[in-house]
Parts: C-alpha cells; structure tokens; sequence
C-alpha cells in the first residue's frame, strides 16, 4: 500500500476506539520487554538507586523514539524497536563470568561502553553502505533456526529465574526459590496458556494486558507492593553509567561479535514478519538499510549512556501472530504513549515497581513463540541423518555452554573467554560458519 495513503487512513482511524486499546496491547507488550532490563543489569553492575532510576527513564525515552524512528523512518513496520535481548543476556552473563576472573565492574562497563561503541559505528555503517542485504544471506534460514532456538533457551532461563522469585542480574550463592511468589506465577502463566489456546481471538489478543493488570493486582493483594526502585531516587542526566571507557580486550571483542551476531535481530524480525499472515512481502533492500541505520544510531546512544544497545525484537512476531495487530497506527500510538511515559518522572517510577517476577512471566510466556518462529525457519532446510549435523552441532554445542559453570573455563587465555563461555555466541558463530562453507542442501540420504 502507498505510504501517504496508509498514513491518511491512519489519520482517519484515529478516532476509533479499538485502536486506542489496540495501542494500549502495544505499550504493555513494549512495557514489559523494556522495564527488566535495564533494571537488571543495574542490580548485577551494583549501581545506586540513583543511577538504576536514570537508566530506566532514559530507556524509557531512548525506546519510544527508537519505536517511532523505525515506524515512520526506518522499516515501516509494526516490530518493537527495544534493547536486545542478545545484549542483554550477554551483559548478565559476562557479569558472572567477570566476577569470577577478577575483573571489577567499573572495568567491564567500560570495556562494554568501548566495544558498544565500536559494534554502532559498524552497524551504522553496514547501513548506510547498504551491505545489509548482503549480511542478511549469510544468516540463511539454518542460522536463524539455530538463532532463535538458543535465543529462546537463554531468555526463557531469565524469566523462569525471575518468575521463581529468584534475584535476576547477578544472584546471591545462597538464592532460593520463593515458594508463594512460584506458586502465584505459575498461576498467572497457566490462566494466561490457556486463554491463549481456547479464548477466541478478540478475546486472546488482549491475553498480554490481562497478565500484566491482573497479575500486578494479584501480587500487591497476595505478596505485597513491591519497591523495584525506591520512590526517592532521582534522574541524573550523565555518561557512562556503567563505567568509563576501559580496555579490556578479550570484553571488548565479546561486544563486537555480539554486535554482529545482533544483526540477526533484526533480519529475524523483518524476515519474520515477510509471511502471509503477517504483512505478506518480501523485505526490501531500503527496509534493511534504514533499519540497521537506525538501530547503529540508537547503539551509540546506549554506549554514551550505559543502555543496552538496541534491535528489532524478533518476539514481535509472536505478539503479532496472537494479536493480529498488524497495522501501524497501534503501534504508533503504543510507542507515543511509551515516550510520554518515560517524560514525565512520576508515571516511569510508578511503573518501574511491577514486580519483576509478573514481568517475567508475562515474557515467558510471550517468548515461547520463538519455539514456532525457529521451526518456520528449519521448515525451510531439509534436514536428514546425513546432513542435520549443521544444526545438531551449533545447538548442543551451545546448550552445553551454557550450563557449564564459569570455573570451567577458567584455564583458557583471559582475553577469549568471555567469548567461549557465551553458549549462545558460540551457536550462532558455528551455525554461521557450517551453514556458509558446506553445501548441505546437496547431501541426501544414502
């Protein structure tokens, strides 16, 4: 459809209450991917009260303009423009391995701050170059089986973590299972399961709200109003939250590798999104190029400012297949009511104290998706005993990393082992290399 017609016909169904409700899905689906993480890496870098508020409230702000910038500039579709979920469980998981090397917090923030640094003007310049259509056939449909496979393992062991009541970020050796706050939880996620799988769609679309509203109610009348963030902490406007520009190398390089294997964010979500239930084209050439742009623009700003660096979230898809809310002009208005949110202080520290664990679960439950998303892609690969080994390796290989303990890679050199102890890195690295130097597609059965 042209752009300036779908932009009046946008206007004219403004008016209409179903997109304003529609509009509300879309900010407590961006609400809920947003709020965890920034306070998360907060508590695991040990920052203050202070500095937790400022980084929250600035993701706030960084997010809805980040939304806008790719529904008007860049993409052009309806996919949450958020900090990546591949940064983010790199950065919770380099805290632990850090911490048992030695390494201090204020030098790892800063050897992230540089490699952030490095891994924006790269992708901005991909952009700009418009090498992006170029990258994204190097992640064929194997890569991104493999991607979204392990990205939904490291993720989903996050929410599950949080919805146990288990501390996220950094947990203390003597964390424990809350009993009460399990149980409440596991409620939640199965009410919400199941309204998925039996409710009609107009009723299950809005299973994601429902989570968050009843559950947050829930919580505060069973357990108790939960203090995330302590009502006096104050907005501070400052670089470098998480440290000073530092020069570790082997960090450094971890954060450049993520910065491409992050890539994948986002032709996962625009490929993603490219089937007939959803918006029923092919990706263009200027749709990648503006894309990656703008995410490399908004990875500069993260590293300024101690934020984890951004993409376009593939669990998008999952939201848009249970809602059905293609259309831009919710999601427009989600992401404006998103920004207006983070503006005003009062409202961001109100809805910084959901608690952790209903955040969690209503993720978990969003993010089981990507199980389907990674089967639409092996769909596409034919997969037999003689060539399933480009899958098979990367994916082992990767969930063996990331149940192993830290200690494990403690005699390796210090400058790789940020980069061999990431499970998830480590499948996409060797998915990229075996589905790009063997013709596995010619190997048949014998």
């Amino acid at each position: 459809m042209d752009i300036k017609k779908q932009a009046k016909m946008e206007t004219a169904e403004l008016k209409r209450p179903s997109d304003w409700i529609a509009g509300l899905e879309w900010f407590f689906f961006i609400f809920a991917n947003i709020v965890i993480i920034p306070i998360t890496v907060g508590k695991a870098f040990n920052l203050d009260q202070d500095s937790i508020i400022s980084t929250l409230q600035l993701s706030f702000i960084v997010t809805g303009i980040a939304c806008l910038l790719q529904a008007f500039f860049g993409h052009k579709r309806a996919i949450l423009e958020g900090q990546s979920g591949l940064w983010w469980g790199m950065i919770l998981s380099t805290v632990s391995l850090a911490s048992s090397q030695g390494v201090s917090m204020s030098e790892l923030g800063g050897s992230l701050t540089v490699g952030v640094l490095i891994s924006a003007v790269m992708t901005v310049a991909i952009g700009l170059f418009g090498w992006g259509p170029a990258l994204a056939k190097l992640f064929n449909p194997g890569v991104m089986g493999v991607f979204m496979l392990l990205f939904g393992f490291q993720l989903i062991k996050i929410f599950l973590e949080g919805m146990l009541g288990i501390p996220m970020g950094n947990p203390p050796d003597d964390a424990k299972i809350q009993l009460s706050v399990a149980a409440l939880t596991f409620v939640i996620a199965a009410a919400m399961i199941v309204t998925n799988i039996k409710a009609p769609k107009k009723v299950s679309k809005y299973t994601l709200l429902g989570g968050i509203v009843v559950g947050w109610a829930a919580y505060a009348l069973i357990i108790g109003p939960e203090h995330t963030v302590k009502s006096d902490a104050s907005f501070q406007f400052e670089l470098f939250h998480l440290g000073k520009p530092a020069w570790n190398i082997g960090i450094i390089a971890m954060a450049v590798i993520t910065g491409l294997m992050n890539l994948a964010n986002t032709f996962g979500a625009l490929k993603g999104t490219e089937s007939k239930d959803l918006y029923d084209e092919e990706t263009s050439k200027k749709q990648y190029n503006r894309s990656l742009t703008i995410s490399g623009g908004l990875t500069a700003g993260s590293g300024l400012f101690g934020l984890v660096p951004y993409a376009p979230f593939v669990s998008s898809i999952g939201f848009l297949e249970q809602s059905g809310i293609v259309r831009r002009l919710p999601f427009i208005i989600g992401s404006a009511l998103f920004l207006l949110m983070g503006i005003i202080p009062p409202v961001s520290l109100f809805f910084s104290n959901i608690p952790l664990s209903i955040g969690s679960t209503v993720l978990f439950v969003a993010y089981l998706q990507l199980l389907n998303s990674s089967f639409s892609f092996f769909e596409k690969i034919r997969l037999n005993s003689r060539n399933v080994y480009r899958s098979a390796i990367p994916v082992f290989v990767a969930v063996v990393i990331m149940v192993m303990p830290d200690s494990y890679f403690s005699s390796l050199p210090g400058f790789i082992q940020p980069i061999i102890g990431n499970g998830l890195l480590m499948g996409i690295l060797i998915a990229l290399i075996l589905e790009n130097t063997i013709k596995w597609d010619h190997i048949k059965n014998s």
